[in-house]
């Protein structure tokens, strides 16, 4: 099964590779972006590792996007407060690469995950020579775990859902199950995630919570301001869509502009390109700016809709709004729902959160609301806008939710170090 694995991922690379021929040169189209990063990727790691403290014990972590790289900075912050030591983070996606690679912090070296076939695992692997390895929810990149298998070095899984519908459970599952097994720790974010596990031989988890409530907490904690938004907020409350990640979102977000012309809107895109760009700015149909394109001595009080087209600020920006709205909820891809809550907003999102346990979880305390069109986001705004005793309380249940949640990762940390001490 792994040997028919690894023939895909040959053949998925060269897809890639195919598709990319197609794409501009100068374009910003993800598909050309990820081929570039793809493009040499185990020599720019042997190449990268060069130079660093040998002598130091290293932690490889890996995160397939911004997003899931939100679990792993307050574990990265805790781990280097701890133990001197050398931390090696990895992406699959362009947009969190790219991100971190202009602001590494306490990181020492940030690499694209090399395509998961067997030849690129084992050359990362004896470049990085990594003493443990931490990889976020839902990454099974199974030659990398094979590989770690072989060569006894600890790994562990943090936020993981275990549904009994996912593959581990189907006929297919058994890639999934061999690799599931092979960590040392599985971190998971509820008992069900336990339970199903057990169900399948696999006794090497425990429930832990999720370090991105840490991680939100950390980042609302932290100070941050910005002279462009304050001028173009002014006195005025801030309706923020963050991560607006498809046509769906695009369009309910510009029609409640539109609709509510008195309210100034920041929409963030989850993919910064000309066309989404240009499509917000087309469908508002009062001026809109965007935000590199404009400074803080400029009038803005004719200016509705500020586009924020630039990445990696999102979270600190929520502190300016008063309502948001997350994207990706019409995809499997939603975006972080606590990111907002952590400043006390009411949280409005798509549908498909089944597989999603804190924006189930808001839902049912009442900070969060599904909409599955226009009209539903209209009428939640309304009666948010008209009612600000019921605001307030929300506001306060939010930051009770997320205060209640905080704490999982120095239980993280302390297994790793334990991990890392052992081992050296």
């Amino acid at each position: 099964m792994l040997q028919i694995y690894d023939l895909a991922m040959r053949f998925a690379r060269c897809v890639a590779l195919g598709v990319s021929t197609f794409v501009s040169e100068d374009s910003t189209a993800k598909i050309k972006r990820f081929v570039r990063g793809q493009r040499c990727a185990v020599d720019k790691v042997v190449k990268g590792m060069q130079g660093l403290d040998r002598s130091k014990p290293t932690v490889w972590l890996h995160a397939a996007s911004l997003g899931e790289y939100g679990i792993a900075r307050p574990i990265i912050t805790s781990i280097k407060e701890q133990l001197d030591c050398n931390i090696v983070v990895t992406f699959f996606s362009p947009t969190g690469y790219e991100a971190v690679t202009k602001h590494p912090g306490m990181i020492d070296r940030v690499f694209y995950l090399p395509l998961d076939t067997s030849s690129n695992a084992s050359k990362f692997l004896d470049a990085v020579k990594p003493d443990c390895a931490v990889f976020m929810v839902s990454e099974y990149w199974h030659n990398y775990l094979n590989q770690l298998k072989k060569l006894g070095i600890p790994s562990f899984l943090m936020s993981a859902i275990i549904r009994d519908d996912g593959p581990f459970f189907r006929w297919y599952g058994k890639l999934y199950r061999d690799s599931i097994a092979g960590f040392s720790k599985v971190f998971t974010l509820d008992e069900n995630s336990v339970r199903n596990l057990h169900s399948i031989g696999v006794d090497n988890a425990t429930v832990n919570g999720d370090p991105l409530f840490d991680n939100v907490a950390l980042v609302a904690s932290t100070p941050w301001k910005d002279e462009r938004i304050e001028r173009f907020a002014g006195k005025e409350k801030i309706f923020l869509a963050g991560s607006i990640h498809d046509d769906e979102d695009l369009e309910m977000v510009t029609e409640l502009a539109n609709r509510h012309p008195g309210t100034r809107f920041i929409i963030v895109p989850h993919e910064i390109d000309e066309d989404t760009i240009k499509k917000i700015e087309d469908k508002v149909k009062r001026r809109s700016l965007r935000y590199t394109h404009c400074s803080a001595s400029d009038d803005m009080s004719d200016a509705q809709v500020m586009i924020v087209d630039f990445v990696g600020a999102l979270a600190y920006i929520y502190r300016y709004a008063s309502w948001a709205y997350v994207g990706g909820g019409f995809t499997r891809l939603l975006h972080s729902v606590i990111e907002p809550a952590v400043y006390g907003i009411p949280v409005s999102f798509g549908p498909n959160i089944r597989r999603k346990v804190t924006p189930t979880e808001m839902e049912r305390l009442g900070i969060g609301k599904v909409v599955h069109d226009i009209e539903e986001l209209d009428i939640w705004f309304k009666r948010l806008k008209s009612d600000t005793a019921r605001q307030q309380y929300i506001a306060k249940r939010a930051a009770k939710y997320v205060s209640q949640n905080t704490g999982a990762t120095p239980r993280v940390v302390q297994q790793i170090l334990r991990t890392l001490c052992e081992k050296n």
